[in-house]
């Protein structure tokens, strides 16, 4: 399975940068409409990095409290710091920015960042393990809504997946939005 999920990255990553370099257009704005009913829970996004979609817009019309994610250690689930726009930011692990302080914030909404998905809802991250950890445990205590946000390129026929593998249960893209369940 190691060798078909690194595989299926390359593709991922290969596609992503294709898109990367088209722009990704209204992305932004149809993710803050999918989040506005959402408005007062908590909400995680992601510091966009390299040829990642970037969320920030969507984040910062966000009405509510907005955490991004602290990687506290392999094998760990990620943790949210606080973020508004402007706040003191520092790299964290893997060279993704953090709020350089602030509080703690437990999500009811994520915004995940992918590397592919498939129209079953099932995503293709780094290979941490981190969204699926964090999901699992999330998901354990109350409904948590988890809305990936990638381009449509990304789409691949079908994501190589294992029982820890969270579904998804919408994706955001430049084209539109897609619920699954």
């Amino acid at each position: 399975m190691t060798d078909v999920k690194a595989e299926a990255r390359a593709r991922g990553f290969a596609a992503r940068k294709q898109a990367f370099t088209a722009g990704q257009g209204q992305a932004a704005e149809i993710l803050a409409d999918v989040l506005a009913p959402h408005r007062d829970r908590p909400l995680a996004g992601y510091m966009a990095m390299r040829t990642e979609i970037d969320p920030t817009a969507a984040m910062a019309a966000h009405q509510g409290p907005v955490g991004v994610p602290v990687i506290l250690g392999r094998g760990q689930p990620l943790k949210f710091r606080e973020w508004t726009p402007g706040c003191p930011m520092i790299a964290g692990e893997f060279g993704a920015l953090i709020p350089a302080d602030g509080a703690w914030v437990e999500p009811e909404v994520l915004i995940v960042p992918l590397v592919a998905f498939d129209a079953r809802g099932f995503r293709l991250g780094y290979g941490g393990g981190f969204y699926d950890r964090t999901l699992e445990g999330l998901r354990a205590r109350r409904p948590t809504l988890a809305i990936g946000f990638a381009f449509a390129a990304q789409e691949m026929a079908e994501v190589p997946i294992e029982p820890t593998d969270q579904r998804l249960d919408a994706i955001v893209t430049e084209q539109g939005v897609r619920w699954f369940g």
